[in-house]
């Protein structure tokens, strides 16, 4: 944590970056470092050829929700083609966190990734992120939606119910387990930390599992994890009862960042709209069968709007926040399991 914040403090010295102030058009609310020349809200490809990437190895990884090892073994037929399709080595590299993530596409360290909906939006302000697509189908991308489960034979039966109770979100950045709820259950009669507990359990499948044991008493989640967990047979999805399902939001977006050299940065972008999921990555990402083109400026606008509800910003700031609660999850976690030793 403290190479972390380090690392963050040092970064936001260096002035003389890929753009200087004198240099760029339009920033937006991109970092420093980057430029917004065209307005697209992500950042353009460096002007200066010398200042492009094109590294021997690329790096991909995929958000840390759940057990990362699945999602490994389920891009590696991804990965495989990436390989033959940029003529590089790809090497995936697993993140413990969010904040990780976005600081390994930050320092250069990681150059094509999947980000969850939330943290989508602080790895395009800091690190450069350039989102192109999401899973999905022939004629649309794959979405979810915020649902918020108990126990079957709870007694709650709606959103009102949970006032007095305890309920777990996720992570600060995550968008369905922890923004969503803020900015969408007040005007519902219910507002978080103030008519219940919040208890930020780390990942969405640790607040489903908790409520499944009786930790919480409910859970926000994501739709597309729930059913995955109850697909793979982690839960028994009957032991569950849903009393609250939101509008539709996009799921992960899959990307690369901003300074590969434009040629292999084309590459990257046609493998992943070109390749067709195998049997059992379609099994693992509720049927969908590609990768769907989408824009951060339009598709992701509705998550920006509930960031900026929450009070949300994708700046060095909250990300620092959203590291120092990683950081504090991951020190209880591994006290409670020192305790049970």
């Amino acid at each position: 944590m403290k190479k972390f914040l380090a690392f963050l403090a040092a970064f936001s010295l260096m002035v003389s970056v890929a753009y200087g102030a004198d240099d760029c058009k339009n920033r937006g609310t991109l970092d420093e470092q980057f430029c917004d020349e065209n307005m697209d809200l992500v950042a353009d490809t460096p002007k200066d050829p010398k200042e492009w990437k094109d590294p021997k190895t690329l790096v991909f990884t995929y958000t840390p929700v759940e057990d990362p090892a699945v999602y490994k073994d389920a891009f590696s037929d991804f990965q495989k083609y990436l390989e033959k399709a940029t003529g590089k080595r790809v090497i995936y590299y697993t993140v413990q966190s969010n904040a990780a993530e976005v600081e390994a596409m930050r320092s250069g360290r990681l150059h094509i990734a999947g980000f969850s909906t939330g943290p989508t939006g602080f790895a395009v302000n800091l690190a450069g992120y350039v989102p192109i697509a999401v899973k999905g189908y022939e004629d649309s991308f794959q979405g979810y939606n915020l649902i918020v489960v108990t126990k079957k034979d709870s007694d709650i039966k709606s959103l009102a119910d949970l006032k007095g109770k305890r309920v777990a979100h996720t992570s600060a950045s995550s968008n369905s387990g922890n923004l969503a709820p803020r900015a969408i259950f007040p005007a519902h009669g219910i507002v978080p930390d103030k008519d219940y507990t919040v208890v930020y359990s780390g990942k969405h499948d640790q607040s489903i599992l908790g409520v499944a044991h009786g930790d919480y008493d409910a859970a926000p989640v994501a739709s597309d994890v729930f059913k995955r967990m109850a697909a793979a047979g982690r839960i028994n999805g009957d032991d569950f009862r849903t009393v609250f399902t939101s509008p539709k939001f996009p799921t992960s977006s899959f990307g690369y960042a901003h300074n590969l050299k434009p040629e292999l940065a084309k590459k990257i972008v046609d493998a992943f709209y070109a390749y067709r999921f195998t049997p059992d990555m379609q099994k693992t990402f509720g049927k969908a069968d590609r990768f769907f083109p989408i824009t951060y400026q339009k598709d992701w606008k509705v998550i920006r709007d509930i960031a900026a509800s929450t009070g949300t910003s994708y700046n060095q700031a909250g990300l620092k926040k959203m590291a120092a609660k990683d950081a504090a999850k991951a020190a209880k976690k591994k006290a409670k399991k020192n305790a049970k030793k």
